[in-house]
């Protein structure tokens, strides 16, 4: 979701933060619930794997599941990939350099799309208290509350999602997506988008003002532990286990807010239908389509690799043999 991480940072920079040094919170879990949620995850097609083989009839896709934030270890992968991307016709990724200036001068022509003109501020539509936390969250990013005030609730949503110790990192735009892109710069290699740059608004411009302040209350409680679930996120993508973040996430939900199975079940799949399926199943035409133009590398968020309506299963179900990788 990389137009999400670049929505996050148009209108704040932060300054240098601490590095996250929160805990695993996977491997701290005991044995017998480390060993459910690792069926829960083998259940799934395609659980485990960031990099990918596709080929159909001669055409070729290398696959990347992707990692937004910088980070050192991308430096092993980017010299494994890099004779892939010099002989790729294209690469695809979310969101291009394109579709990022497009969105720039969408935002600067109708400031209404991060800009709340009209309806309450924050602070008006907030408890107090939820807004004095608010407060607390958004200066440890940097970003000062009056700043906040006005912006959209789904906007003040994203900037939490960012933990406060990632913030700086995710400034930097040098996640895996951004080094891929600059490679294939660098290499003459054209870049082309899987979706229109507008998607995550359309996606959220769907959402109803109330439905947006529980989401921003939502994301405001998960926020308090950030850190721990920053460095398990991370150490679940290096490890080619993203999936089993994802399911290990319901759990966390369950035990941090009190929801039982059959409710964190659904919270996950509105988001599961809004941010990856949808999206997933929009993008197998333009894959498709660049393949037949020659060899194609696809980047995209690790996450929408897997499941049964993940990229590399719909792919599956249109005859594409797939092959695991790794650097």
């Amino acid at each position: 979701m990389r137009l999400l991480a670049f929505l996050a940072f148009l209108l704040a920079a932060a300054p240098g933060q601490a590095e996250c040094l929160g805990r695993n919170l996977i491997a701290a879990l005991p044995q017998d619930q480390r060993a459910s949620l690792a069926a829960a995850t083998d259940a799934v097609p395609f659980a485990r794997g960031n990099f990918w083989r596709a080929q159909k009839h001669g055409q070729s896709l290398t696959l990347v599941g992707t990692f937004h934030l910088d980070d050192p270890r991308h430096d092993v992968v980017m010299a494994w990939l890099e004779p892939q991307v010099h002989a790729a016709r294209t690469l695809l990724v979310e969101a291009g350099p394109e579709e990022m200036a497009a969105l720039t001068a969408l935002i600067s022509a109708e400031p209404q799309r991060l800009v709340n003109t009209t309806g309450p501020t924050l602070p008006e539509a907030l408890p107090e208290a939820d807004w004095l936390r608010l407060s607390d969250a958004l200066r440890s990013r940097g970003i000062p509350p009056f700043m906040a005030a006005k912006m959209q609730p789904w906007y003040v949503s994203t900037l939490l999602a960012v933990p406060a110790c990632q913030f700086a990192e995710a400034a930097k735009m040098n996640g895996l997506d951004q080094r891929l892109m600059a490679m294939a710069q660098t290499a003459g290699v054209p870049i082309a988008a899987l979706e229109p740059f507008d998607t995550l608004f359309t996606i959220f411009d769907s959402v109803k003002g109330a439905d947006q302040l529980a989401m921003l209350i939502q994301s405001l409680d998960a926020a308090a532990g950030n850190d721990d679930m920053a460095v398990t996120l991370a150490d679940s993508y290096f490890s080619g286990d993203s999936r089993q973040f994802w399911e290990f996430s319901k759990l966390h939900l369950q035990t941090r807010n009190g929801l039982t199975p059959a409710q964190a079940d659904l919270e996950f799949a509105l988001v599961d239908t809004a941010m990856l399926t949808r999206r997933n199943a929009a993008w197998i035409a333009p894959i498709e389509d660049a393949a037949a133009r020659g060899p194609v590398v696809v980047a995209f968020g690790a996450l929408h690799l897997s499941g049964e309506m993940g990229v590399l299963n719909l792919l599956s179900q249109r005859g594409w043999t797939l092959t695991a990788l790794a650097p």
